[in-house]
């Protein structure tokens, strides 16, 4: 059985400390109108690195259908179905750190990737793709691997622009094939107009 496999039985353990629990049940206290209904746990971004994590709140009503429901004290988080994978044994802690900041802490002990492919993908964007579009305050997100097709999200300074496709296609999509021959198809994600994701949503594995 795969770990992934396992996963979708059982569903992603997740584990939250005493100060995290409370302090998101004080924020969703404090929120007001429409009710809420519990808290989004996600992944946004990935690279070389690790992963970055958003916690959000769920309006009641709009619980993703795709979503795995656990319960802290009372508390309802949602983890993110298509990364349950890459969520699972994740650790949120919380500390006061100053008025304004952030004090939430994400321990997650998988790697960016599991499938190789994706994994070689990852480190041309780490290596070579982003460090060359970040002069244009651009980057180029991974988004999943499915069969020999890479989908994959513009962001920065390329979301919106003009010539985000001619970028993809002459220059983002070239070097994927080259560096990972497996890929025969590079789909890109992005509403240049918006910026929002409604094309690609990675399968549940």
């Amino acid at each position: 059985m795969t770990h992934a496999s396992d996963i979708e039985e059982r569903g992603p353990e997740v584990s939250m400390t005493e100060p995290a629990i409370d302090r998101l049940k004080n924020l969703i206290d404090n929120a007001g109108d429409p009710p809420v209904s519990g808290i989004r746990l996600q992944i946004t971004t990935r690279n070389a690195h690790g992963f970055e994590h958003l916690l959000s709140m769920v309006d009641e009503g709009r619980e993703p259908e795709e979503d795995y429901e656990l319960d802290f004290d009372g508390l309802s988080v949602f983890v993110e179905g298509a990364n349950a994978e890459y969520l699972d044994g994740i650790a949120v802690h919380w500390e006061y750190k100053g008025e304004g900041v952030n004090g939430f802490e994400f321990d997650n002990p998988n790697p960016s990737w599991r499938d190789p492919l994706a994994m070689q993908i990852q480190h041309l964007f780490d290596t070579s793709i982003n460090p060359g579009i970040a002069a244009h305050g651009g980057f180029v997100d991974l988004l999943g691997v499915e069969g020999k097709v890479a989908y994959i999200q513009l962001g920065g300074g390329c979301q919106g622009c003009g010539l985000a496709d001619v970028t993809l296609k002459q220059g983002i999509e070239v070097a994927i094939k080259e560096a990972v021959p497996e890929i025969e198809e590079v789909a890109d994600a992005t509403d240049h107009a918006s910026g929002a994701n409604p094309y690609f949503q990675p399968s549940k594995k």
